[in-house]
């Protein structure tokens, strides 16, 4: 049987939403391992990121069960919700990867004023940091900076330097990676568009698809 039959189609669309699946329950278990060791204390990171593992295997469990089942409304809502998903992250991807150093450091200050200091006083001892940019202002901010630096001498590395320095290989890889995945939820709303018009060869032939 060829590729673009309904068996190939609907065993390409249960592989794709099973990979989907193992992705999301991945970001479940990363997020959940890493509150559990206490590397990220934060409630919102750590619930955003269980919140997305959750909602993208809601989406493979809908688009598998709609795949078994060659369930018409299932995979009509399943090919809505993927094309959204398709939208946002191409856009966020492109984004990742057009974005200056200027508009990192932008980005860096609005999210250090935002920050709790308990949040601030975590990132500045695994960074191993002081402070933003200001090396006059240790945690400046509240002169409560817990770096090991600290200790070993009176000026530390500021953790602005150090996020940038990271930033832009991290924001490439982000972006890269989210193009990589934007690009096979497009592939499984062709997918679902391409079974949902096929017609079940073991169905009653004179039954409406």
């Amino acid at each position: 049987m060829v590729c673009g039959g309904f068996a190939c189609s609907k065993n390409a669309l249960c592989a794709l939403n099973v990979v989907y699946m193992l992705v999301g329950l991945l970001l479940i278990g990363v997020a959940a391992w890493g509150k559990g060791l206490g590397l990220v204390s934060s409630v919102h990171i750590i619930g955003g990121v269980i919140a997305v593992g959750v909602f993208l295997l809601l989406i493979a469990v809908a688009g598998l069960v709609g795949a078994v089942n060659h369930h018409q409304v299932l995979l009509f809502f399943y090919m809505i919700i993927l094309g959204l998903v398709f939208i946002f992250q191409f856009g966020i991807s492109c984004s990742c990867l057009a974005i200056n150093r200027s508009k990192q450091t932008d980005v860096i200050n609005a999210s250090w004023r935002v920050m709790s200091n308990k949040t601030r006083h975590e990132l500045e001892r695994n960074l191993d940091c002081c402070g933003l940019f200001n090396l006059t202002a240790i945690s400046q901010d509240d002169g409560s900076c817990d770096a090991v630096c600290r200790h070993r001498s009176t000026i530390c590395p500021t953790c602005g330097e150090k996020l940038l320095k990271h930033s832009d290989e991290a924001l490439k890889i982000l972006g890269g990676v989210g193009l990589f995945f934007s690009f096979t939820e497009i592939l499984g709303v062709w997918l679902a568009m391409r079974f949902r018009n096929q017609k079940d060869p073991r169905a009653n032939p004179s039954a409406f698809l």
